[in-house]
C-alpha cells in the first residue's frame, strides 16, 4: 500500500511539475479579470458611462450600507474596470487582487448572499494572488527587489 500511494504521489509530483507556478498565477489574474470586467461591462455604455439601469439596480436592488447607491454604482463599475485591467498586466497584483475581494465580501454579504458558491472559487483565486503575486509573467516583476536580487520563485 505504500508503494501504491508512493507512485501517486510521484504522480502527481510530475503533473504538478508540468505546469509552471507563473502560468497558474497568470491564469487566476486572466480568471478573475475576466469575471470582472465582463460584469463592469454590463454596468456601462460607451466607454464608461454608467447607464441608468445600473443607477436603478443600486438604488432600488442592490442594499449596499454605508454609500450612497449612485456613488455605489459609479464605483462598483470603475473598479469593475481599473482592477481587471491591472491584473491582466500583472501590476499592483496584489492590490488589485485585494481591492476586488473587499468588492467580493461586500457582494456576498450585502447584494448576493446566496451566491457563496461562486464566489468562493473567486476569493480562492484572489487569495492566491495576495500570496503569491502576479508571478514571472507580471509587470510587477519589474518593480520588485527580488526579481533583480534572487533567482524567481515561481
Amino acid at each position: 500500500m505504500k508503494a501504491l500511494l508512493a507512485r501517486i504521489e510521484s504522480l502527481f509530483q510530475f503533473i504538478g511539475g508540468l505546469l509552471p507556478e507563473s502560468l497558474l498565477m497568470l491564469f487566476a489574474r486572466l480568471a478573475i479579470a475576466y469575471t470582472f470586467f465582463s460584469s463592469g461591462r454590463t454596468k456601462v455604455t460607451g466607454l464608461l458611462d454608467v447607464t441608468d439601469t445600473t443607477l436603478y439596480l443600486f438604488q432600488e436592488e442592490y442594499s449596499v450600507p454605508l454609500i450612497p447607491p449612485d456613488i455605489a454604482a459609479y464605483m462598483a463599475a470603475y473598479a469593475e474596470h481599473f482592477f481587471p485591467i491591472l491584473l491582466v498586466l500583472g501590476l499592483f497584483t496584489r492590490f488589485a487582487a485585494l481591492s476586488l475581494l473587499i468588492m467580493t465580501l461586500v457582494i456576498q454579504l450585502f447584494v448576493y448572499p446566496d451566491a457563496w458558491n461562486v464566489h468562493m472559487w473567486w476569493g480562492i483565486a484572489m487569495l492566491y494572488l495576495l500570496k503569491h503575486g502576479g508571478g514571472d509573467w507580471a509587470l510587477d516583476r519589474l518593480f520588485s527587489r527580488r526579481s533583480r536580487h534572487e533567482p524567481a520563485m515561481g
